[in-house]
């Protein structure tokens, strides 16, 4: 991909836009001009679109005489920026839109948005998760996870500002969900032996490629293109159990704030004597590179920052609580729990950004913090939807209930037709090795699909005499719109059996 850089010091251009380093990828550049941050705000602005149409024009490498300032404003959203290949041939760029990503299936290949990813042993996505690909339901007006979305956005575009009234976070909602290992995992500072790296989590395309785990693969990128403040949403794939809270593909809205010295210790007495670094020694409270001072300041604000955004959502009588977790690339790091029916809900995960990772994103200056929201888990929550399979529901029973005249109005969901379930077991000896609980989930889902509602594992046996194991799982099938026949269930099932000796070498007790 061709590189371009510029420099902004002749034109003066508010927010995040100001902050670009010398060289970013041109389909990054895509994305950020084609935000709805800028969209939304900086075009009701004429000072402020004047101001990006000449970053604009620099980005692109366009005359001013050929382009006047009122015809970019009408072009530049539907435009489509183009790049030379190696060869000076023109390629187009794109943006991600909903629909089908994935096209007709290769046996040496997988492809997507149009590009082709070589199939190796790392390979393992299903043709059912392709075929969610480029959905982007948080994008789907008045989908629930758009009207989630779109409040939590209202939220930080009204609270949130620059000295210039315009708004401080950047929100990135169509980036590419295909990303590569560095991305999802190096970037972020993960060991190449840590546990979240595995297969049996992950869908790869290839050794190199994979379907991002998490919305934190974008964090690098978008820092090294210079933005302090952004929120970024989208599909996240992961392999997991099967039941009504656990789906394969969820939704993410990943947040990060970056701090110079000035603007962390702003409020503070005496500010200008306290440092944001140390040369120290690394302990539970902070990192080794921090000062106490800094990392406490962070974790205030970063807290009081979500406290909020949770009190937009649900009202200020919400219970919370924070419990201390160590996810490898923050420290220190929390989860969020909400009181939801006198029960205690994880809705986040947050901390406090190494600075290893902002340091090699270029941004050795400034400390930050990082958190995660799942929005399927908020929206069950706020809405009161009872089975996550239902966000990819196409009944109109379910999609009419979400049909607002703003995204503020307050929804209840009312549950349709409970239809009976039907339950079927299924048991087999384990091999003694290679054997992976997921692999049979995944399985399981890439032939039931959304027929299947839970799948558990009711009873473990080993043989006194030979050691070998077996596993007794309960898969319960129901359709979310209509009566399953016992039938329709047997053909599901039988074919689930089959291809479990097959594909995972386990010997049938069926």
């Amino acid at each position: 991909m061709q590189q371009l850089s510029y420099r902004c010091s002749s034109t003066k251009v508010p927010g995040d836009i100001a902050h670009y380093h010398s060289s970013m990828d041109m389909n990054l550049h895509l994305q950020l001009l084609h935000s709805d941050y800028v969209k939304a705000r900086y075009f009701s602005s004429e000072k402020y679109g004047r101001d990006l149409f000449q970053v604009g024009l620099t980005i692109m490498k366009i005359p001013c005489k050929f382009f006047s300032y009122l015809r970019f404003q009408k072009v530049l959203q539907s435009l489509q920026l183009q790049s030379r290949d190696a060869g000076g041939n023109l390629k187009l760029l794109r943006g991600i839109t909903s629909g089908p990503a994935a096209s007709a299936t290769h046996p040496d290949s997988i492809e997507l948005f149009g590009k082709f990813y070589p199939r190796d042993d790392y390979t393992n996505v299903t043709p059912k998760i392709l075929s969610k690909v480029g959905k982007s339901l948080q994008n789907q007006r008045n989908h629930p996870l758009w009207l989630i979305k779109e409040r939590i956005k209202d939220h930080f575009y009204t609270h949130y500002l620059c000295r210039n009234r315009s708004p401080l976070f950047s929100v990135y909602d169509n980036l590419c969900p295909v990303v590569t290992t560095e991305q999802n995992f190096d970037s972020l500072l993960i060991p190449p032996d840590h546990a979240s790296r595995r297969k049996g989590d992950n869908f790869y395309l290839n050794q190199t490629n994979m379907l991002r785990a998490h919305t934190s693969a974008h964090q690098h990128d978008l820092i090294r293109a210079g933005l302090d403040a952004f929120l970024v949403v989208g599909d996240v794939y992961r392999r997991d159990e099967i039941d009504s809270s656990h789906y394969p593909v969820f939704h993410q809205m990943e947040g990060v704030r970056l701090f110079s010295k000035h603007e962390l210790f702003a409020n503070v007495q005496n500010g200008e004597e306290l440092c944001i670094f140390e040369k120290g020694c690394r302990t539970p409270y902070k990192q080794e590179m921090h000062t106490l001072e800094a990392v406490k300041l962070l974790e205030f604000d970063l807290k009081q920052t979500l406290k909020k955004v949770m009190a937009h959502l649900f009202g200020k009588g919400l219970e919370i609580r924070w419990v201390d977790c160590n996810f490898p690339f923050t420290h220190p790091s929390f989860e969020m729990e909400i009181k939801f029916q006198g029960e205690w809900m994880e809705v986040l995960g947050c901390g406090i950004m190494e600075q290893h990772l902002v340091n090699s994103a270029g941004a050795q200056d400034r400390i930050g913090h990082a958190f995660g929201l799942g929005l399927e888990r908020l929206a069950m929550i706020l809405y009161g939807i009872p089975d996550i399979r239902l966000f990819w529901s196409e009944d109109e029973r379910f999609s009419k209930q979400f049909q607002v005249t703003h995204i503020d109005q307050k929804v209840t969901f009312q549950p349709l037709s409970k239809y009976p379930p039907l339950v079927n077991d299924i048991s087999f000896w384990i091999p003694k090795e290679g054997y992976e609980e997921n692999d049979f989930y995944d399985l399981v889902r890439n032939i039931g699909g959304d027929l299947v509602e839970k799948v558990s594992l009711i009873d473990q046996f080993t043989h006194p005499k030979t050691k070998k194991v077996s596993h007794c799982y309960r898969i319960i099938y129901r359709h979310m719109e209509r009566t399953l026949t016992q039938e329709e269930v047997c053909t599901v099932h039988r074919a689930i059996e089959k291809v479990t000796v097959e594909k995972m070498g386990v010997e049938g007790r069926f």
